[in-house]
This record gives C-alpha cells, sequence and structure tokens, in this order.
C-alpha cells in the first residue's frame, strides 16, 4: 500500500458547524482583504481550498455512511444534518466566488488558480441565493425519501427476499419465464409505491422550477445546466446530438433486437427479453467477491503499472464496499475525501455480469481522481461529469482484452453483449434526458402525463419496446426507476456523451493498445482542467456535438456485431 494513503477506517472528520465555518471564513476574507502580494493571496486561496476540502469529505463521509445502510438511524439523523446544512454552507462558497470573480487581482488570481476555475465560479453563481435555501433543504429530503424507499425494497421471490439489485439476478436468467415472472414482481413494487413515487417526483419537479424562477430563470433546464457547470456547450448542442442518436443509433439498435429475437427463437421480444445475450443466457463471472477482487488484482497488473499499483492500494486501505445487503442502496458510485486524496467505491455485487461492468466503471472514476489528486485546486480534482463518465466507460472498453480472468469461455460473449448493451443504452440515455427536458419545460403536468411523454418518447428512441402485461411499465412509469430523474436531474445525457468518445478509445485500442491507454491514462492526469470538448479534444477524441461522431463507432459495431 502507498504508505502516505490513509485507511478507510482511519478517516474520522468532525462534524461542522456553521459557527465554526462561518469564522473560517471571516479570516479567509480578512486575509484576501489585507494581502499585500501574490505570495498572501496563494496562502488565502490555500486556508480556502482546505476548508473545502474538509467540508467536501465530511459530506461525502456522511453520505456514503447513509447509502451503506440507510436503517441506521444515527447515519439518518447524519445526512438530514448535512441536508440542512449544505445550503448554508453553498451560501458561504458562493459569496466568496463572487468575490474573486469581482476582485481588483482577477487577472493574478486567474494566474494563480487557471481561468477554467473562473468559468465554473461564473456558472455556480448563478444558481444560488438566500431566498432558495430553505428550498434546497426540502429538495434534500424528497432525494432522499426517494432513495429510502428504493432501498426499503423487499420483493419476495425464488423462496427469498430480496431488494431490487438482488432481484437483478433474475431479470436477467437464461430462462426466459424466470425472467419474466423476476420482472412481474419488481415492478409489483413500483405499482404497490406508485402514489409516493408519483407526489415525491411532482413535488421535486414543482420545487425545482420555483427554484429556477426565484433565480430569474424561466424554468429548471436552465439552472439545471449551470448546476451541472457546462460552460462550454447548451441545450442545442445537446438536441442535436439526440436527434444524431436517433439517425445513427436507433436503426442499428432495432437490428441487434432483430437479431436477439431470431437467437432467441421467439416471435417477438418482450421487455424481459431484451436482458439476455442468447440462449446461454448472460455470462457470469465465475466466483463470488473474494475470487473477483483477486482476478481484477491479476488484470490492472498486466495492464499497466499505474493501474495495479493503484487497485491493489485501494484494497489495501479497504476503499471498497461491493457487496449487496439488506438496507444498502441500489446502484454504484464513486466518490471521495479529498482532505485525505483517497477516492472511494460503492457497489452492489449481485453475481451477473453488471459486477464486472460497473465495477471497472467505478474503477476508471477511482483511477482518474488518483491520477489527478495532486492537482493544487479542488475544483479540478474531478472533471464535470461528462467528462468524468469518459473516464470510466473508456475503462469498461480498455479492460475487454482481460475479460477471460472473470469469464472464462465466456469471455468473447461477454463483450459482444458489452457492445450490443453500449448501443442499445445510447438511446435509452437519450430518452432519459429529453424527458427531463419535456418535464421542466411543462411543470404543471401531472403524473399521467409525464408517463405519456415517456410513451412519446419511447416510440422516438425505443421503437422495439413491447412490455405485454407489466402493468407499471407499459403505462409509461419505467423512467421512475432510475435514480437519476429524482436525485441528479440533467445528470444522464452525460453517460451517453461519454460512451462516444469511449467508444472511440475502444476503435483506436484496436489497432494501437498500448498508445490509446497512455491518451487515457493522460486525460484522467488532466482531471477537470479544462471544460469537456477542451479535454475530448485533448485525448485527440472526436467531440459528441460534431456532426459525424458516430459513424466510424457505428460502423466498426456493425462489423463486429455482423449486423
Amino acid at each position: 500500500m502507498n504508505q502516505t494513503t490513509v485507511n478507510f477506517a482511519d478517516i474520522k472528520l468532525e462534524t461542522p458547524t456553521i459557527e465554526k465555518v462561518k469564522a473560517e471564513y471571516t479570516s479567509i476574507h480578512t486575509a484576501l482583504e489585507r494581502s499585500q502580494n501574490r505570495l498572501e493571496r496563494e496562502r488565502a486561496l490555500q486556508q480556502w481550498d482546505s476548508l473545502r476540502r474538509y467540508l467536501d469529505s465530511w459530506s461525502a463521509l456522511t453520505a456514503l455512511h447513509f447509502n451503506q445502510d440507510t436503517r441506521n438511524l444515527a447515519y439518518k439523523e447524519a445526512q438530514e444534518y448535512s441536508d440542512e446544512l449544505q445550503p448554508k454552507l453553498t451560501a458561504l462558497a458562493v459569496e466568496m466566488k463572487r468575490k474573486l470573480l469581482n476582485s481588483e487581482h482577477r487577472a493574478e488570481l486567474e494566474a494563480i488558480c487557471g481561468k477554467h476555475a473562473f468559468s465554473l465560479w461564473e456558472a455556480d453563481i448563478t444558481t444560488f441565493e438566500p431566498a432558495i435555501e430553505a428550498d434546497l433543504v426540502e429538495e434534500a429530503k424528497l432525494v432522499s425519501q426517494y432513495v429510502e424507499l428504493l432501498a426499503s425494497a423487499e420483493i419476495e421471490f425464488a423462496g427469498k427476499t430480496l431488494n431490487l439489485s438482488e432481484i437483478t439476478k433474475y431479470t436477467e436468467d437464461r430462462d426466459r419465464h424466470t425472467r419474466y415472472l423476476a420482472e412481474q414482481a419488481r415492478w409489483q413494487f413500483f405499482n404497490q409505491h406508485q402514489a409516493k413515487f408519483d407526489s415525491t417526483y411532482d413535488r421535486l419537479v414543482k420545487l425545482r422550477h420555483q427554484m429556477a424562477r426565484k433565480l430569474g430563470y424561466d424554468n429548471y433546464i436552465g439552472l439545471g445546466y449551470k448546476q451541472m457547470q457546462r460552460v462550454d456547450y447548451t441545450e442545442v448542442e445537446v438536441k442535436n446530438y439526440r436527434d444524431e442518436v436517433v439517425r445513427e443509433v436507433v436503426p442499428l439498435a432495432s437490428k441487434i433486437i432483430d437479431q436477439k429475437t431470431e437467437t432467441l427463437g421467439i416471435d417477438k421480444a418482450y421487455f424481459w427479453d431484451e436482458s439476455v445475450f442468447d440462449l446461454q443466457g448472460n455470462p457470469q463471472p465465475h466466483g463470488e467477491h473474494d475470487w473477483m477482487l483477486g482476478q481484477a488484482r491479476q488484470m490492472f497488473e498486466e495492464m499497466h503499472p499505474e493501474l495495479g499499483n493503484f487497485f491493489n492500494t485501494m484494497v489495501d486501505a479497504n476503499l471498497l464496499d461491493l457487496k449487496a445487503r439488506p438496507g444498502k442502496t441500489g446502484g454504484g458510485f464513486c466518490t471521495s475525501f479529498d482532505r485525505y486524496s483517497v477516492p472511494y467505491i460503492f457497489a452492489n455485487f449481485n453475481g451477473t455480469k453488471g459486477d464486472v461492468e460497473v465495477f471497472t466503471h467505478e474503477m476508471g472514476h477511482a483511477f482518474q481522481y488518483w491520477q489527478s489528486r495532486h492537482l493544487p485546486l479542488i475544483d479540478y480534482l474531478w472533471a464535470t461529469s461528462e467528462t468524468s463518465e469518459i473516464h470510466s466507460m473508456s475503462l469498461e472498453f480498455l479492460t475487454r482484452s482481460q475479460m477471460a480472468k472473470f469469464f472464462d469461455g465466456d469471455a468473447e460473449r461477454f463483450c459482444q453483449s458489452h457492445l450490443t448493451d453500449s448501443i442499445l443504452f445510447l438511446p435509452y440515455g437519450c430518452a432519459v434526458d429529453h424527458f427531463q427536458h419535456l418535464v421542466y419545460a411543462n411543470s404543471e403536468a401531472t403524473p399521467k402525463e409525464r408517463n405519456q411523454m415517456w410513451q412519446e418518447l419511447e416510440a422516438r428512441y425505443l421503437p422495439w419496446r413491447e412490455y405485454g402485461d407489466l402493468a407499471h411499465p407499459k403505462q409509461g412509469g419505467l423512467w421512475q426507476a432510475k435514480q437519476h430523474i429524482y436525485c441528479y436531474p440533467f445528470y444522464y445525457i452525460d453517460y451517453t456523451l461519454a460512451l462516444c468518445c469511449a467508444m472511440q478509445f475502444w476503435v483506436k485500442a484496436e489497432s494501437d493498445y498500448e498508445a490509446t491507454l497512455e491518451e487515457y491514462i493522460a486525460l484522467c492526469q488532466r482531471g477537470g482542467k479544462a471544460p469537456f470538448q477542451t479535454l475530448v479534444k485533448s485525448a485527440n477524441l472526436v467531440s459528441p456535438f460534431q456532426s459525424g461522431c458516430l459513424a466510424k463507432v457505428v460502423e466498426r459495431s456493425r462489423q463486429v456485431l455482423d449486423l
């Protein structure tokens, strides 16, 4: 283990009080106002950076504990305290950013911090005023209610009580009837709690619209883009990209479904058939948690010394939580404790191929953070989300040659399955994004009208989709299972933009793997020092906003999938 790396068990962070934080900010403001030269201004900025690292680390640890066990009352109370405190911390940070943006020494400060930080701060100051502080607290509470509701799922199936992560194994079963019954059981949970799902989202939409209006926006779309720190593109470019996906990808995705129908020997592919690759079912890793970690260790060590050393550090420092358990929220994510310069990976292994996909994805995030952890400003440790997802999705593709370690003779089937899933994901991801644009442009829509919006978008982006008698998704409710729609508005097109770039890395790696891997590592090392399109160009990739960006990867996919 890296001798300077803290063990997760030793990460202890004192709960901040608003009084102490205000006092620290007063000290920083005073230092800036009294500064006589560049060195003194640098010291004040370092003091602010150190404060933010501590506050972000505490917030990340609090949120992680809550996600690890939503039933733990102490964790829940700590999360509620954090939710109450965050808007006050945001107010203090925004005040500081305004001060720096308006400083008479701005040119010198930009030389110290870099111009991109100032672009990010320009976006940030338009997303907060004290008038929305109570709204932000209410928003956080509603998001927590949704997360708790998902985590509370206890689905009786196959003689077991399963959560939403664990039922996935059965929705991907090679037996068609088992898949169908598993989907029935899964969506019955959403059906039973439909009123709660509807009311929570309805309140979130109206609340977010209300905040946007208070801040001077027409609706939440503009505010949402600023909250995502999108500084080098607008919703116009995003719409054009979605249209490109419809033109380039939807026809190929439809062919994949037709091929799947033929491969499975069925007359029509229903929703519960989309999750399997062929009659053998999906490839599954040939071992469980501890075995998987051992295989991953070999994989990363063989790929590159930087990856190998980093993964060993993550294991040795206990910076992984990968086992599903009751009360733990579903899905996977990567967070970080910036005061200690370490990332942390959270996932829910359930015995499916998704374990490998999610794990390599989150490792991509963690590796980027590790590579850029020495950057001097907290604003650059992570890139904005669409760039961050390039790091994660690209590692999924760059590990393809190593998949025999997990799937043995099924490695090629896994790679084919992963590619088909990637193609099918692009239209779905665009549908999720388009849906949110419609929702926030029509904030007074009823839950039924929102479901109708989703159905219209399925017809555009997923024209093959058939739900049979699965009541909840058939009436347009599939979107309610997507956490990003509730918790992270407008954070979803980012995956599709990044996938466009990640697949370019895949095509390049086929002709020169080592050089491509070095380009990938170099991109990770840049962290968030520049906006999305600049970073994309720096890695010799074509911007998703450039016409024809998908042509080469779609053509290569057709060849590989024999379509």
